[in-house]
């Protein structure tokens, strides 16, 4: 999962100030720091770093609001994914 987590960093430190450390539980939507375009360019990131697939019912803002979130529906859907 840590692993994980700075990958998820290093994408997101692109839209941040160079001197910002993100906390892994900070609501990256509330910084102010990020548009709309940014929502699509961090799902097209999660599919193609970690090879999953984010359907319709995972693009809930709830699932990308901090890394913590975003880290656990890598998590959860790169689980499934082994599994079948």
């Amino acid at each position: 999962m840590d692993e994980i987590k700075v990958k998820i960093k290093g994408f997101l430190s692109r839209f941040f100030p160079s001197n910002y450390d993100l906390p892994e539980d900070e609501d990256i939507f509330s910084l102010g720091f990020i548009n709309s375009m940014f929502a699509i360019q961090l799902v097209l990131f999660v599919e193609r770093e970690f090879q999953i697939t984010v359907e319709n019912e995972d693009l809930d803002l709830k699932n990308f609001r901090t890394v913590n979130a975003i880290a656990h529906l890598v998590d959860r859907k790169a689980t499934l994914t082994l599994n079948h």
